[in-house]
């Protein structure tokens, strides 16, 4: 048979079980087991399976993925992060769009504090949205930038997904960690510009208000409310970049960290650690289920001569290599409209990335640029999870439309870095560079 029509049958046969509503990973896994037993006879093939899986899933590279889960999880439970925004109001003082701004710095605080985008989302939904509502704040900049914030935990650093990411292509996760981080910082400042200068320009969307003067006094002690915050980021991030720990290492002490930190600020209790463990339990199941399913779905495809025959027939093709990669992102673009971003990094990936290898392009610079890509994705309709997030937590009365609209603006944010990160691919590798420079 064709290795394209093997291909068709592989991807058809993959969608459809999601189009009918089976979770990604038992999707994958079911894909894989068929694949086995008409394409290699079952048998010891079988075996070879599940000792491939299994290699896979008790990978020590991944313990970062449950670090970060948990210590996200701790930060949110103990409501530690609720510091940082109560510091981050008194230093703002009186600029345009006061309360989106808060919204855009908080998040992306608290992004380089957890890997969940629903829990950020969550947080400052919770604490930001009712006050804007209540100052008249239009829906563009109170839900939008409260969406836009929220999504930058997947490509700021300790992203989970950024992990499996790394973990599905075969790819550094270190670098990859490291490669998001200034796309990630580009992202929340131009979200900043965007908002300040919105409402610089149309006060009636963000009416102003009388903020009370902040004594100096207060204000260094809100300054010193958020060191601590930024140890926690260093020891995710930083010791990664200056070459003294490991990610896997990095998480730990992040993670370690961040139950120093919720006891001192007296939110470490035995019902935060439960809840915590509980969750971190629960997502991480979830997500090394999906990673056995990619697995063994990456192997199939191989197995089947598709992955081959992509390669060749797309390195044969008279275009630019930057014409290509281009093309890879717009498919997972248009993707991202109807499914979910682990599905989309399974099917795509597996045949993305030994494109982008042979046509001579750092598959680092490509992750990253799939990490911008699948943040869009969370807000891009009609089944942009962020979306149904904010119906949830909206006021009444907030229809979807208003929501959809409300993101568009920061689409088109995510689109612009996107497009930086495609023509000036140094924008991500310059840090990795440094780094990991011999």
């Amino acid at each position: 048979m064709e290795w394209w029509l093997l291909l068709l049958i592989i991807f058809g046969g993959a969608m459809g079980l999601l189009a009918i509503g089976m979770p990604v990973a038992f999707s994958f896994i079911l894909v894989t087991i068929l694949g086995v037993l008409f394409l290699q006879g079952g048998g010891a093939a079988f075996n070879t399976m599940i000792v491939s899986m299994f290699a896979t899933s008790a990978s020590f590279t991944l313990l970062p993925i449950p670090l970060f889960i948990l210590m996200g999880e701790i930060l949110w439970q103990s409501r530690v992060a609720f510091v940082s925004i109560n510091a981050l109001d008194k230093l703002l003082g009186r600029l345009p769009g006061r309360l989106s701004i808060l919204t855009v710095v908080s998040g992306s605080i608290f992004s380089a504090l957890s890997g969940s985008t629903m829990a950020n989302t969550a947080l400052l939904s919770t604490v930001l949205l009712p006050e804007m509502d209540k100052r008249g704040y239009h829906r563009s900049l109170s839900i939008g930038p409260i969406m836009a914030s929220g999504s930058l935990a997947m490509i700021i650093p300790p992203s989970a997904l950024a992990v499996i990411l790394a973990t599905i292509g075969q790819l550094s996760i270190g670098r990859l960690l490291i490669a998001a981080i200034v796309p990630g910082i580009l992202l929340a400042i131009t979200f900043f510009v965007y908002v300040y200068f919105r409402c610089r320009n149309r006060p009636d969307l963000a009416p102003p208000y009388e903020v009370a003067r902040v004594p100096l006094r207060e204000k260094l002690e809100a300054i010193a409310s958020l060191l601590p915050l930024g140890v926690i980021v260093f020891l995710v991030t930083g010791v990664i970049v200056v070459g003294v720990a490991t990610p896997t290492e990095a998480a730990a002490l992040g993670c370690l960290g961040s139950f120093v930190l919720a006891y001192f600020y007296g939110g470490l209790t035995w019902g935060v650690i439960k809840k915590a463990v509980g969750a971190t339990s629960h997502i991480s199941i979830m997500v090394f289920m999906i990673l056995i399913g990619a697995t063994g779905f990456s192997q199939i495809l191989a197995f089947s001569g598709g992955s081959r025959g992509v390669v060749e027939a797309v390195s044969g093709l008279d275009v630019s290599p930057l014409f290509l990669v281009l093309c890879m992102q717009l498919i997972v673009l248009v993707l991202g409209c109807f499914m979910e971003q682990v599905a989309i990094m399974m099917i795509t990936l597996p045949l993305f990335i030994p494109i982008v290898k042979s046509l001579g392009f750092d598959p680092i610079w490509f992750g990253v640029m799939m990490l911008i890509n699948l943040e869009m994705a969370l807000m891009t309709p009609p089944f942009g999870m962020l979306l149904f997030v904010m119906k949830g937590v909206a006021p009444a009365g907030t229809r979807m439309q208003e929501i959809i609209r409300a993101g568009y603006p920061f689409l088109a944010c995510q689109g612009l870095v996107l497009g930086a990160v495609l023509l000036f691919p140094d924008i991500a590798m310059t840090l990795v560079d440094m780094a990991f420079k011999k």
